[in-house]
């Protein structure tokens, strides 16, 4: 009886030893905070930036553009292990980095991807006042260090993601990047403005939904990582919340702010006597927006729609630019309907019906029994919306073939979400009570979400797992962990409760296995500018003079002009007309890629920093560019009353119009016949298409499809322990770069009054 009292004793006291080193873990005790950095990089040398802005003066001239404005290209989207998943996503046991600091960017931006401009943008969930400072002052060191002889070699931005998820369609507002134009602290947010919602909940109150603690026993030698997570989380837990009645102008420093709508961001953001920009991106983005979300609540004038000038069309976690008239899931959150499979559209719900009715002939069971348990299936999967997944035990990534995902559209955004993509957004107009038409009037922009503090990754197909956010558990035991597969595969589907879904929120809802498939290296943002200065990126900023790219470099001008030839408007503006528009083209193909880095960067960095941070390969281009094959015009009217359908307002493609590229782009012109005669308002935007080349993830589930265009089979490129981590998954693209819309009014000519005789 000794003995067994001994043991359990022993065991009682193991037990309890895991359990407080497991709390340990958690609340940051074994942690330490983690740093911004350190930039290493000189300033580049002058002769590389005077060639990267001869290049493109040469191109402009070719094609008989004036040199009154320089193309410059930038991210506006970076994130840092300041941010919570990208710290998540940085560990050792999911293939991660250890660590991206801040510091990173600016060496990456000018050093790796040779960019002009880009912005700091973490998620402000996670930005302590602690964090917010070692930010802005490694984005002003870094415009110290560009600034050293000359011709800056990149700006940089500072800025927060305001990052919101609502659980329904009527709480859902989506991501925004908030960027200030100085870097003089007084004209800056004195704190980062977090989202209400699932973001702050998650992180403040359920951080193990995240990353179970007891993780860091499966990775002993780099168990420091995982102890620090535990420091960071709990840091963030020990900034006390503001008084949410107190303006944001006189609130502390020290204290963390809430902003529940993009109304309210505003007015915290006004009550500083700010003006930044507010960009929305990820709009389209599925995993995340409840199924039914739309566009048009953000159209009411308190959400302050006028101040969002930009939105993110394109990003490395693919593209919201595009409508499609098929839904996700048909009716309301209140009597959601599972809709059928139309030609370029499997909706998830239905393949959840076909699953369980699968399992259920499989058992033998009648097959009116099984039609009953698919339609049961369809219609728990529709109740619970995004993680209609959930409800299929057992499943696997295979089961679920490409349901959900765009066929037809260009590198889509996971489980796309029509409602809230860029065209529909764009047909929308809100008449308001008080005699007001509100409509949305984005400059397009594109940038790489990167979360490897890696600004304009895009630059060539190469390093899935540096390059792009594909990343995943590094073998089947940490995989397990995380998600813990299910014990069995029943042919019956879960009622699964919305209050339990809210409650227990984490990495399983958002198929983070499927997304790894979508992520790509990302976009640019390029900017029209008058000088090569802070003040000449963010004036073609806030007049919306951009265009955005998929990630490689076109050159692009877009311009209502006279009868003459002459500009009346590029991109971006807005105009009066009576009679029929006149639009023209020019573009130019991106530069191909020499292998390897440029001098410049061998020499800028020590060997080991250039191979951590750029991966052996940088933007080093030779002297011919890809062909421009196309440009294809997307009209589209905005709504003329309350509720008027929007399908055949948005008319993409509207035209095609072929470019006879013979290597140094192509000028086209186009008309609307119909735009007089037809009384209602317009905008136009135009895409040039380059011919082929490769993209990480360009083909993202590889599906094999059977004589009828159907999916039948996927291939999906992991980003866990089941893909090699040197498998880049490369796949042809016709990449792209899309104008900012011009946007007309219509106005009816003058009356005719004959003299009287």
């Amino acid at each position: 009886m000794r003995y067994i009292l001994i043991g359990s004793a022993i065991v009682v006291a193991i037990a309890l030893a895991i359990g407080l080193y497991v709390t340990g873990v958690m609340q940051g005790w074994y942690g330490q905070p983690r740093g911004p950095g350190e930039i290493t990089g000189d300033a580049i040398p002058q002769e590389a930036i005077e060639d990267r802005i001869a290049r493109i003066q040469a191109a402009a001239e070719a094609l008989g553009e004036s040199d009154d404005t320089e193309i410059l290209f930038g991210d506006l989207h970076v994130h840092s292990t300041f941010s919570t998943d990208a710290f998540v996503w940085a560990l050792p046991l999911l293939r991660g980095e250890g660590a991206n600091p801040i510091a990173d960017a600016c060496d990456f931006a000018r050093y790796c991807s040779a960019l002009d401009f880009w912005a700091a943008t973490d998620h402000a969930e996670a930005l302590t006042p602690t964090r917010w400072s070692q930010i802005i002052d490694s984005v002003q060191q870094c415009a110290a260090r560009s600034d050293a002889d000359g011709i800056p070699d990149v700006i940089p931005f500072v800025g927060f993601e305001w990052t919101q998820v609502g659980a329904l369609p009527e709480d859902h507002y989506g991501h925004k990047n908030v960027i200030f134009r100085t870097l003089d602290p007084a004209e800056i947010a004195a704190r980062p403005i977090a989202a209400a919602g699932v973001t702050v909940r998650a992180l403040r109150d359920n951080a193990q939904a995240m990353l179970p603690p007891e993780i860091a026993f499966l990775d002993l030698a780099n168990r420091q990582n995982y102890y620090d997570f535990g420091r960071f989380v709990q840091d963030v837990r020990d900034v006390p919340l503001c008084d949410e009645n107190t303006p944001s102008g006189e609130l502390p420093s020290e204290c963390y702010e809430i902003a529940a709508t993009p109304g309210q961001l505003v007015e915290r953001l006004e009550s500083q006597g700010l003006n930044p920009l507010i960009i929305p991106h990820g709009s389209a983005w599925g995993f995340y927006t409840p199924p039914g979300t739309s566009w048009d609540k953000q159209l009411e004038p308190e959400e302050r729609p006028e101040l969002m000038r930009l939105i993110e069309v394109f990003s490395g976690h693919g593209n919201s630019e595009e409508y499609r008239p098929w839904r996700r899931i048909a009716g309301d959150m209140g009597n959601p309907v599972c809709p059928e499979p139309s030609d370029n559209y499997l909706p998830s719900c239905w393949q959840a019906g076909t699953i369980i009715e699968r399992r259920c002939l499989a058992e033998g069971l009648s097959d009116e029994v099984c039609a009953d348990r698919a339609f049961e299936a369809r219609e728990n999967a529709a109740f619970v919306g995004l993680a209609g997944h959930l409800t299929i035990q057992g499943e696997s990534i295979e089961d679920w073939l490409d349901a959900g995902q765009c066929r037809d559209c260009f590198l889509p955004a996971f489980n796309l979400n029509p409602l809230t993509s860029v065209q529909y957004g764009l047909a929308l107009t809100n008449f308001d009570e008080d005699g007001e038409e509100y409509r949305f009037r984005w400059g397009f922009i594109g940038s790489s979400d990167t979360h490897t503090a890696r600004p304009g990754t895009g630059y060539k197909p190469f390093g899935r797992h540096y390059m792009s956010d594909a990343g995943g558990a590094e073998s089947q035991n940490v995989a397990e962990r995380i998600i813990p597969p299910d014990a069995s595969a029943p042919a019956q589907s879960l009622r699964i409760t919305r209050e339990d879904l809210i409650a227990n929120a984490g990495f399983q809802m958002t198929e983070v296995e499927r997304q790894a498939s979508f992520f790509t290296s990302g976009g640019l943002v390029a900017a029209h500018v008058s000088e090569r200065s802070r003040d000449g990126v963010w004036n073609a900023l806030q007049n919306r003079q951009v265009y955005a790219t998929s990630g490689l470099r076109q050159l692009l001008w877009f311009d209502l002009v006279d009868e003459n030839g002459v500009s009346l408007a590029g991109m971006g503006a807005e105009a009066e007309l009576v009679d029929n528009p006149v639009f023209r083209v020019r573009a130019a193909g991106s530069l191909r890629q020499n292998e390897g880095c440029p001098d410049y960067s061998v020499r800028g960095l020590t060997p080991d920093r250039l191979q951590q941070l750029c991966r052996g390969e940088c933007y080093n281009p030779g002297n011919e560019r890809y062909h421009i094959t196309r440009i294809e015009v997307v009209r589209i009217r905005p709504q003329v009353f309350e509720g008027e359908p929007v399908d055949n307002l948005i008319e993409d493609v509207w035209r095609t119009l072929p470019c006879n590229d013979l290597g140094e782009g192509c000028e086209v012109e186009f008309t609307d016949p119909d735009f007089a005669s037809g009384g209602r308002d317009a905008l136009y935007y135009v895409r040039a298409i380059q011919e082929p080349s490769g993209q990480v993830n360009g083909n993202n589930l590889r599906c094999t499809y059977d004589e009828n265009g159907q999916c039948i089979e996927v291939n999906p490129c992991y980003g866990d322990y089941r893909t090699d981590m040197e498998e880049e998954c490369i796949a042809d693209v016709e990449h792209r770069a899309w104008s900012s819309p011009i946007y007309l009014t219509h106005l009816q000519p003058p009356a005719i009054v004959e003299d009287a005789e």
